[in-house]
């Protein structure tokens, strides 16, 4: 199911809900009830959780976009590694050299044509991106330098590729939701009592009060939407994507 899909199902679930028991609870209500009478300490306490459900909302949005872009700058300082390999040993023998840059686009080609998808679907990577990665990492450690200028640009070339692994070991490590489940314990729980809280103030079932009302709950439904789909960071819509190798591995994408 598309993720657009159960947000539309979301908003429109809210608002329904809101809206039937708006209706129910009118029907209900003594014939002697006014709404006017409501105590100021009920719109206060109802303010006050609004206000407070509200930051608790935007540090939970502002933590997950942090962690998407987080996810996202692993991708690019993996490919810029990756590519300062391919750049960095021209200098050494044809063979050598030949040989580096084909393993770094086989790695590269499985990253973008199976390991995303296995980060997408399973939330993990692959052994075989491990094992392609690993004979990168021999190619330049095991060729001894055969001059100075070799020499020199020998260490520069294990730093582009521990720099590689350590991007890929982060990106493993965010493959996985990043909100923990009693956070979206507290999340959920809040939209109820911030919900709820609004028929304390007596709602009745005037049009402008069941609209705002609706329209009320669909916000809610929507940040809690948002929160969703940036909590795993590979793989739902709004996901960190593999675009920095294929900015520098054009060949990659087929």
């Amino acid at each position: 199911m598309s993720e657009w899909l159960v947000l539309a199902l979301a908003m429109g679930a809210a608002c329904l809900v809101v809206l039937i028991v708006a209706v129910v609870r009118h029907h209900a209500a003594p014939a002697d009830e006014d709404p006017s009478e409501t105590p100021d300490v009920i719109e206060y306490i109802t303010m006050m959780i609004g206000v407070v459900y509200a930051i608790v909302l935007g540090l939970a949005i502002a933590g997950v976009w942090e962690a998407r872009s987080v996810a996202q700058d692993h991708v690019q300082a993996e490919a810029q590694a990756l590519h300062e390999i391919t750049e960095r040993v021209r200098i050494y023998p044809a063979d050598i050299r030949d040989r580096v840059r084909a393993d770094v686009d086989a790695y590269v080609g499985h990253v973008v044509s199976t390991e995303w998808k296995s980060m997408t679907e399973k939330g993990q990577v692959t052994e075989r991106g491990a094992k392609l990665l690993e004979r990168v990492r021999h190619d330049v450690t095991d060729y001894e330098p055969k001059n100075e200028f070799e020499a020199q640009a020998y260490q520069p070339l294990l730093d582009q590729v521990s720099t590689a692994d350590a991007a890929r070991g982060a990106r493993a490590d965010s493959t996985e939701a990043t909100m923990p489940g009693v956070v979206w314990f507290g999340l959920i729980a809040g939209a109820v009592v911030t919900v709820g809280m609004v028929f304390a103030l007596q709602i009745r079932r005037t049009p402008r009060e069941l609209i705002l009302a609706g329209l009320f709950s669909a916000l809610i439904a929507f940040l809690l939407f948002l929160i969703w789909d940036f909590d795993a960071p590979y793989s739902r819509g709004i996901a960190a994507t593999a675009d920095p190798f294929l900015v520098f591995f054009p060949k990659a994408g087929g």
